[in-house]
């Protein structure tokens, strides 16, 4: 079984180390604003958020549907380090245009530079540094032209805005925080109103491409029958990942638990089947295509990766697995979905946990409709 190759975080988390020393050097460190938030005259917004995963970057796209709530007629732009970014923010009716920067600057410099100098031409009413611990963030929001300039003041946060909010003790998600985050700033009681989940905004007609591909695979399922359609996406990042024999073990106790489930597995970037293509295989490169297809099935579930939570864009019930992250940052939240700790427990305990999670009696869907094209 042959496995994608992954770094260390070790240059990384250096790189972070000293950014932080180089801002807390520079800039002020900010204060808990006095003021609230302006409701009217934000017609022109800036979200800089520099990240470059898929998972952390759809966790901004709560934020992206309040601020269509807070501010149904502003247009919105958002700079992301992320190669997929247009895909995952361009669909939102209130996103204007995503820059996106280079993951290393230093590297592209002329690339950079003029990203920064397009962005720099605008001037926003509001610009949102949304982490609670990025210094690039900081740093981009500081460098844009906005009337209001908003982000989190914290031990890990420099560089004075004209409105900061104080990193909340009791919400870790990193769905919520950019949410909270507007709230709070605004003068709510953040957790007073649900949180919105991450969403991609699919349209009817990828939807529907996504169904013609389910209906392909599969194909027609037997008249007054209906089944439990699962994706399964095996693959996962350093200590993240689960071994062959152990999903083997976790799929057979799945099919024994719901004896009409059938099994869709998605393929990772690299194209090979990490269960022995024993089961329906789905390979794209476009994370649109892949949560269209997903949409399309009763479950979803996986290690916590960046599938996971495109999963959960996508509105299907999803199950993150978890063993090496915090589920409280990262977990899937929501109507029928949600997270399970490993803690060395039998793939087979794990499979229960899972089918009890989803609660395939009340969820498989009526497939005779599909069947009539």
């Amino acid at each position: 079984m042959k496995y994608a190759l992954t770094l260390p975080t070790d240059i990384e988390t250096v790189r972070r180390r000293v950014i932080a020393r180089m801002m807390r050097s520079v800039l002020r460190a900010g204060d808990v604003g006095s003021t609230w938030l302006p409701r009217t005259g934000i017609h022109r917004v800036l979200v800089c958020r520099f990240v470059h995963t898929l998972g952390d970057s759809l966790t901004l796209t709560p934020l992206l549907t309040e601020l269509a709530n807070v501010y149904p007629g502003a247009e919105v732009d958002v700079v992301s380090g992320c190669s997929v970014a247009n895909a995952l923010y361009g669909a939102f009716p209130n996103v204007s245009t995503t820059y996106r920067l280079p993951r290393h600057v230093a590297e592209h410099v002329l690339a950079g530079a003029w990203t920064l100098h397009d962005m720099r031409r605008k001037h926003y009413d509001l610009v949102i540094d949304p982490d609670p611990q990025s210094q690039s963030g900081r740093l981009l929001a500081l460098s844009a032209h906005a009337t209001y300039s908003l982000g989190y003041v914290g031990p890990k946060k420099s560089g004075k805005l004209t409105h900061g909010v104080a990193v909340p003790a009791d919400v870790h998600h990193k769905a919520m925080t950019p949410v909270y985050l507007l709230r709070a700033a605004m003068g709510e009681q953040p957790s007073a109103r649900t949180y919105p989940q991450p969403n991609l905004m699919l349209t009817k007609s990828e939807l529907e491409a996504g169904r013609q591909t389910v209906h392909r695979l599969f194909g027609a399922a037997q008249p007054g029958k209906t089944a439990s359609r699962v994706a399964i996406f095996a693959n996962a990042t350093r200590d993240k990942l689960l071994a062959h024999d152990w999903w083997e073990a976790f799929i057979d106790t799945l099919r024994d638990c719901v004896p009409d489930c059938e099994i869709l597995e998605i393929l990772p970037v690299f194209g090979k089947s990490m269960l022995g293509d024993r089961f329906p295989c789905f390979y794209s490169t476009d994370v649109r295509k892949m949560a269209a297809v997903i949409a399309n099935l009763d479950a979803y579930v996986s290690a916590d990766c960046g599938v996971m939570h495109l999963a959960w864009a996508s509105g299907t019930p999803t199950v993150g697995l978890f063993r090496v992250t915090d589920s409280r940052q990262w977990g899937p939240f929501g109507p029928r979905m949600g997270s399970l700790m490993l803690d060395d427990a039998p793939a087979a305990d794990v499979a229960e946990r899972t089918v009890e999670q989803f609660g395939f009696a009340d969820m498989a869907f009526d497939r005779n409709a599909d069947d009539v094209m």
